[in-house]
């Protein structure tokens, strides 16, 4: 039996053990400290720097600094000395009221961390506070007959001060008739009541005047005194008596004011003065005063100020009621105040963070948010939540503290900035919220590369182009923001024929717009294929690219180029040979020309220009033959002269002519013979007839002159007009394979030669003429060069070894 007891006994002292030691291990977390009431501002109260197993330098580079719940700051942080100190002065009555222990929480929080350190301070009273009576005097009035031993209940003294300090003692000044005896009250305090000892005399004193001093217990002590007089009257032997000794109602909180909340009733059954009874309070509170309003005739209570469950739940009164004989009888009113939901919950941004780059990764905190209501019950429970689809979530923490975090990554080209909602809702009926907004700021990462609004891009440029002239401007647009959306432009390297790219064109870095650095030849190449690239300023830079086709646009830059009949090499003019039986349309030679230009600017036409017998010969206007327009008559000379030109259909035309020499004869020999008469009688008749007509020449010249000039003048305004209009629907009306050109359309062409052979000693000769060879091709310019006009055949070298030559006739 005695083993079994020391093991009972064991358990105990085990279970004693454990539960000290979760007690502390409890109270281990709070940081506590002590101050005294009324220090000065800036008072040392305790070390938390080393409490928080921190330096005082890192007091401000950690960012530590004190949240409380409450309106004003008491306490504050010296990051210099790492302590904690006094913000203010620090009334300790006007904090804690008559509590026994006034305790002020608040947390420090590392916002580095985001972790909060509960801190208590217990507020030391000190005897700042003098016992005071409600009023300065009071005023009794006792029978005569009052037998000696009655008590009369005195007004208790107040002292703001708890423990040593509060009221310790009352003292009745030196009296015959009184004494003083202090009951303890059921709450602990002192009721001073004052006690007849011998009887009243009216006629002896019907005044008694005397003092009752309080003292509280602090050092030095302090005392307040109260003036006493007491009227001594005839006989009333009944007191007032209440129809209940406690009186009970409930209110709400928000009743109006000046609403009757209860009506108190005491009677007193003597007659006339000594039956008249009037209410007052006794022992109320100075605060509670200003709140009630007592009628003295009716006993109805009133609200004369706003009930506050927050700050009072139970308002306690005592009601005295005094006949007119003055006996006095006393109850207690008690009004129990009903909470009602008149306090929006309360949100308190602790530490926030105002702007966040678009990379922030998800869980991370923005902002600390303490919310508190005042209500109590389901009226003070709180819910956070935020609005809207955002990227942002609330994560409750304890002691209703919660913490803002990301959800997810955010994206600044589609939101770069958020107002968060933030909305704390209470549990009451109806239920009261509260919306505090965040703004934050989203700051760009460079993230997004340059865009063309096209993958590819084409403009056309004219050929002979200024050096330096604008081509084109691409624009590239980038998402970001700042320095990151900066753009830059620059040629991505290549070459054309051999040659760098950016020797032909270049581009400004800031614009985009493409330059040309040499002026383009579209017979060199027609286009240029070329690669842009778009850089951002960002670190690290992103780019893009893109592709831009130039082409170049044919100007009419080129002369149209005569092939033939081609000229001899000593200046002189050509020979084309005709038989003078030839019929009207006689094909003589073809005039064959190119243009180096493309499109119209390369469609030719041809025209007679000049001739020495007007109407005999006719030139084809697009295919250039030289044919009879008319046979041939005996006065019709024998040397023939025509200037063909050549004219293409650019704006403005350029054009080419060329000058050769028709021979009509039948043979070579024929030929030479004629052309020798006629030299020789010229020669004859040169010399007088050549004055003749230089004379007539001059004087019909002068004449005509001024008559052709103005009549040119007239008839280039009127050229003007009519190729302006017609110059259209001409061409129009035109098929292309009448036009010859370079890129593709070509002429019907006759070629054909002849080939004279001559002996230096005879009149001998040895002509042919070849039947006309048609092609559908142009004769190359190479081509041309390589063959002379008249080629003597190689047979005639070999047998006769004479010399050769071309015949050309001047």
């Amino acid at each position: 039996m005695a083993i079994r007891v020391k093991v009972l006994g064991c358990r105990r002292l085990v279970l004693l053990y454990l539960f000290l030691g979760l007690l502390l291990e409890a109270q281990a977390g709070k940081i506590r400290y002590s101050v005294s009431e009324e220090t000065d501002k800036g008072f040392f109260v305790g070390n938390i720097a080393k409490d928080l197993g921190l330096q005082p330098q890192e007091l401000m580079e950690r960012r530590v600094r004190i949240v409380s719940r409450g309106r004003m700051q008491l306490f504050a942080l010296n990051s210099r000395s790492g302590s904690l100190v006094t913000a203010g002065r620090i009334d300790r009555e006007e904090l804690c009221a008559q509590n026994a222990r006034c305790l002020v929480s608040f947390n420090v929080l590392v916002e580095d961390k985001m972790k909060l350190f509960p801190v208590e301070v217990e507020i030391i009273d000190i005897n700042d506070n003098t016992p005071e009576f409600q009023l300065e005097e009071v005023e009794f009035k006792m029978n005569e007959i009052t037998a000696p031993g009655t008590r009369i209940p005195l007004p208790s003294g107040q002292d703001l001060d708890v423990g040593m300090n509060s009221l310790q003692s009352y003292q009745l000044s030196s009296t015959p008739h009184f004494s003083l005896d202090a009951q303890q009250g059921s709450d602990g305090s002192q009721q001073p009541e004052m006690v007849l000892q011998s009887p009243l005399d009216r006629e002896e004193e019907a005044v008694h005047h005397f003092l009752l001093t309080a003292f509280d217990g602090g050092n030095p002590a302090r005392s307040g005194t109260l003036r006493i007089r007491v009227q001594v009257v005839d006989v009333n032997d009944n007191p007032p008596a209440f129809t209940q000794a406690v009186y009970h109602t409930s209110v709400p909180e928000n009743v109006p004011l000046g609403t009757r909340l209860l009506m108190v009733k005491a009677t007193d059954p003597d007659e006339g003065a000594n039956g008249e009874v009037t209410y007052s309070f006794h022992n109320i509170d100075q605060k509670m005063a200003q709140i009630f309003h007592l009628d003295s005739n009716t006993g109805e209570i009133t609200s004369q100020e706003p009930l506050d469950f927050e700050e009072y739940t139970i308002y306690p009164m005592e009601i005295q009621a005094q006949d007119g004989a003055g006996l006095m009888a006393r109850a207690k009113v008690l009004v129990k105040v009903l909470d009602i939901n008149d306090n929006a919950p309360e949100v308190t941004i602790t530490s926030v963070t105002t702007s966040v780059p678009e990379n922030f990764p998800p869980g991370a905190t923005i902002a600390l948010i303490s919310v508190h209501d005042q209500d109590s019950g389901d009226n003070g429970h709180t819910s956070c939540s935020i609005s809207g689809n955002l990227p942002f979530k609330l994560e409750k923490l304890d002691d209703n503290y919660y913490r803002l975090v990301t959800e997810k990554t955010m994206d600044r080209e589609l939101t770069s900035q958020y107002n968060i909602t933030v909305t704390a809702t209470d549990q009451g009926t109806p239920t009261l919220s509260t919306e505090t907004h965040i703004s934050l700021q989203v700051t760009d990462v460079n993230d997004n590369p340059p865009v063309f609004p096209q993958d590819f891009y084409s403009t056309y440029i004219l050929e002979n182009n200024p050096t330096g002239a604008s081509i084109f401007c691409v624009t590239a647009h980038d998402a970001d923001s700042n320095e990151n959306a900066q753009v830059a432009y620059s040629l991505v390297e290549d070459t054309i024929q051999g040659v760098p790219l950016s020797s032909y064109v270049s581009v400004n870095s800031d614009t985009g717009v493409l330059y040309a650095l040499r002026s383009f030849d579209y017979e060199q190449f027609q286009d240029l294929q070329l690669r842009l690239m778009a850089r951002d300023s960002g670190d690290p830079p992103l780019s893009s690219n893109v592709s831009v086709s130039i082409f170049v646009l044919d100007q009419n830059d080129n002369t149209p180029e005569i092939l033939y009949p081609a000229l001899p090499t000593d200046g002189s003019t050509g020979v084309e040979l005709a038989p003078r039986s030839a019929e009207p349309g006689y094909l003589v030679t073809k005039v064959v020309a190119v243009d180096r230009d493309s499109g119209q600017n390369s469609w030719l036409s041809y025209r007679l220009l000049k001739a020495s017998e007007p109407g005999l010969f006719a030139v084809g206007l697009h295919t250039g033959e030289v044919r009879t327009a008319r046979a041939l008559l005996d006065r019709d000379a024998l040397k023939q002269s025509l200037v063909v030109a050549v004219q293409d259909h650019g704006q403005p035309p350029l054009s080419a002519t060329i000058t050769f020499t028709v021979a009509v004869a039948d043979s070579i020999p024929e030929v030479l013979a004629d052309l020798d008469s006629i030299e020789t009688s010229s020669h004859r008749d040169n010399s007088s007839f050549m004055l003749h007509l230089v004379v007539a020449v001059a004087a019909v010249s002068c004449v005509f002159l001024a008559f052709v000039i103005a009549l040119l003048v007239l008839r280039l305004r009127r050229w003007h007009r009519l190729r302006a209009q017609t110059s259209a629907s001409v061409l129009a009306g035109l098929p292309t394979s009448h036009f010859l050109g370079v890129d593709g359309v070509r002429a019907f062409l006759q070629t054909y030669s002849h080939e004279v052979s001559l002996t230096a000693d005879s009149r001998g000769s040895h002509v042919i003429f070849p039947q006309p060879n048609y092609a559908d091709t142009l004769i190359s310019q190479e081509s041309s060069e390589k063959k002379d006009f008249l080629s003597v055949p190689q047979s005639l070298l070999e047998d006769k070894k004479e010399t050769f030559s071309q015949v050309n006739l001047l």
